[in-house]
């Protein structure tokens, strides 16, 4: 009787830090959730929070994302950089998105204006540079690709390693920026306007859920391994069964 956000029987969406595999899980009113979607299911619905809570405080917040801008996404196929690719898009930059082989028209369809196969050319050999690069998978050292960063951009990533850290407490006299951001422990309050933001986004068509598989909850250790074989595009979302679902 106290819940003022929601109604019993009302479909939402959100995440919770330390989750868990369950088919219920009980949540404050002010946790991090917002309501779904019209327009995609519940599976859609889960497979938004992960990367696009990730991808969005990044380009936007750290990165300072603005139109025109030239953009390149290092790990353009999975789950941060599939969101990245249609964030980036979404704000008006040219997006480059770097990926495998297999993977190179897709990222294509998600809004990359051009794609580069890492395992076929070093995008930091080509003489191009960028505004922004983020690596979305914590595998692309910044002193691999400084060179490629406009003076005055910004490197993000993911993953702090102690060099990141670094050079995030010592900028360059180029006025390039490293940031690093643990998106995961924001305020669940910021992540409720970044969801209902991104459910806005998505019921205007802007950007779409993007599942590689779908595995019952019986079969979740099944599911690890897949996604442990580093190929996935997008992400592996777990269902449950429930009476209600739509």
């Amino acid at each position: 009787r106290n819940v003022t956000r929601f109604r019993p029987g009302d479909p939402v969406f959100g995440m919770e830090f330390f989750g868990a595999y369950a088919q219920y899980k009980c949540m404050p009113e002010n946790g991090a959730l917002a309501h779904k979607p019209a327009n995609i299911n519940y599976a859609d619905a889960a497979s938004i929070p992960n990367g696009a809570l990730t991808a969005l405080p990044f380009l936007r917040d750290k990165g300072k994302i603005q139109s025109g801008q030239r953009v390149l996404i290092y790990g353009a196929s999975g789950s941060v950089g599939s969101a990245a690719v249609q964030l980036a898009r979404y704000y008006g930059a040219e997006v480059t998105g770097v990926c495998s082989t297999s993977n190179l028209e897709w990222v294509k369809s998600l809004g990359g204006a051009h794609v580069i196969d890492y395992t076929r050319e070093n995008f930091a050999q080509n003489g191009k540079t960028y505004d922004i690069i983020f690596d979305t998978v914590g595998k692309l050292p910044y002193s691999a690709c400084k060179g490629s960063l406009a003076d005055g951009g910004t490197y993000l990533s993911t993953v702090p390693t102690p060099a990141i850290l670094l050079h995030a407490v010592w900028p360059a006299k180029s006025g390039k920026k490293v940031m690093f951001l643990a998106a995961g422990l924001r305020p669940a309050s910021e992540k409720v306007k970044d969801l209902v933001f991104l459910s806005r986004l998505i019921e205007a068509g802007e950007i779409k859920p993007v599942i590689d598989r779908c595995y019952p909850l019986e079969q979740i250790a099944e599911a690890h391994r897949y996604v442990e074989q580093g190929h996935k595009k997008g992400n592996v979302v777990i269902t449950v069964d429930h009476p209600t679902q739509i």
